[in-house]
């Protein structure tokens, strides 16, 4: 069977693969071809072009089974793109399921860690129950209804009276087996959706609009504690298999958001002096830091000198070096932006750089932290006729993008959070 995948750039490629591959083979493929470092990230997504519609698809999933339900006429594509949030949950629970969003059953009285919510989604005698309100299209209709809505282990329900649970008021809504889940990103556009936070169940062998189930949260906390418990129900104890598979032997990961330890040559790292006939280690926190900073300024002035195409050094300005920074994106839009980030996993740390579109002079740093994206402005300052860069309006400065990324990756400064991993659109 021959697949085409596509990458952010829009570049694509295409291969011959046995039709029983999964999509955790398809990126080990592109991986090894395209010589990239495998951090667990990357991610086959699918895209259905038609109803803006898209998901990540599981490790496991068969890719010509996913391709099988596709309706004949659609440009519908896979894509190749890393996902930081595809087993954030495994890590970090607490961010994922609220307190006020979860509930459980009446034996078990003592209050439960977050790990032990994870541990109850994967066994089968107990299940914590998810609930809130959640708006639904009325299906046939273009009007939406706000609903308080109820997950158990047999499928998702509604109550037909205000947030009644008994049983007489509970209408079942859907089931998973037989649907994938979606994101959606153009529900206010296309179905009137009264906010943007919307998700949809497909039938798997359905292509019409008319048979989606759609609904959308008030916020991204919700969508996502919605979104992430259906998984664990559907997927059960295959996701942790997918999760640990991606992680096997690999020290310093641990099942189920245990803490990592520290790798023993990690801790033996010294600050060393190698500028003088003999070496030593800098025992002073302030001069190693002095140094640190001292060797980064001129590793970056050696950088600036590229070869033209004589082979004779040029040297590129503070300006156009930035530009060749994976993280840099030229002239793209807030909201591009922010669909990127929504596609690389709204994990605390991910972030991109990009052109200020009000502001031709400046520049914004589009970060996520608290399942939120922020953007700061990064604002050009001119002093003793040199220009700096600065986030703080001129408390901390920096010479060029660069640099201030390179702090700001060590330093969380006036950020919510230190910069963790890049936005990069890839080329196949």
């Amino acid at each position: 069977q021959v697949i085409r995948v596509y990458s952010e750039d829009d570049t694509s490629r295409a291969l011959e693969v046995p039709s029983d591959i999964t999509a955790r083979d398809v990126c080990q493929l592109l991986i090894l071809k395209n010589h990239y470092i495998d951090d667990h990230s990357w991610t086959l997504s699918e895209q259905l072009t038609h109803t803006g519609l898209g998901r990540a698809i599981e490790d496991h999933e068969l890719v010509m089974e996913v391709q099988s339900n596709w309706v004949i006429g659609e440009e519908n594509k896979l894509y190749f793109r890393k996902n930081y949030a595809k087993y954030e949950f495994f890590k970090n629970p607490l961010s994922f399921f609220p307190d006020d969003m979860i509930s459980f059953p009446s034996e078990i009285n003592a209050a439960v860690s977050h790990s032990g919510i994870l541990q109850m989604f994967l066994s089968s005698s107990t299940y914590p129950e998810i609930h809130g309100y959640l708006h639904a299209k009325e299906q046939g209709k273009k009007s939406w209804k706000k609903l308080y809505f109820l997950l158990r282990r047999s499928g998702l329900y509604f109550s037909t009276k205000g947030a009644s649970k008994e049983p007489r008021h509970l209408q079942f809504f859907c089931e998973f087996s037989n649907s994938d889940m979606y994101m959606s990103s153009t529900g206010k556009k296309i179905s009137g959706a009264p906010t943007n936070y919307g998700f949809c169940f497909k039938p798997k062998k359905s292509g019409g609009t008319r048979d989606l189930k759609q609904l959308c949260a008030d916020d991204e906390q919700s969508r996502t504690c919605w979104m992430t418990a259906i998984r664990l129900l559907k997927y059960g104890m295959q996701l942790y298999q997918n999760y640990m598979q991606a992680y096997q032997g690999r020290s310093g990961c641990s099942p189920l958001g245990m803490t990592p330890m520290r790798s023993i040559s990690e801790n033996s790292l010294v600050a060393m002096d190698f500028s003088g006939r003999r070496s030593r280690i800098i025992e002073n926190p302030t001069e190693a830091l002095s140094v640190a900073v001292e060797e980064g300024l001129a590793w970056r002035k050696r950088g600036c000198l590229r070869l033209n195409s004589h082979g004779s050094p040029i040297a590129m300005s503070s300006m156009a070096l930035h530009r060749s920074q994976s993280w840099f994106h030229h002239k793209i839009s807030r909201e591009e932006a922010q669909r990127l980030i929504l596609q690389h996993g709204l994990v605390d740390g991910v972030f991109l750089v990009r052109d200020s579109q009000s502001n031709p002079k400046t520049f914004v740093l589009s970060l996520s932290h608290g399942l939120k994206i922020k953007h700061f402005q990064i604002v050009p300052l001119e002093d003793g006729g040199k220009l700096f860069y600065t986030l703080d309006d001129g408390h901390t400065r920096f010479t060029d993008l660069i640099q201030l990324v390179e702090f700001y990756q060590l330093n969380k400064g006036v950020l919510p959070c230190k910069l963790k991993h890049y936005c990069t659109r890839i080329s196949l």
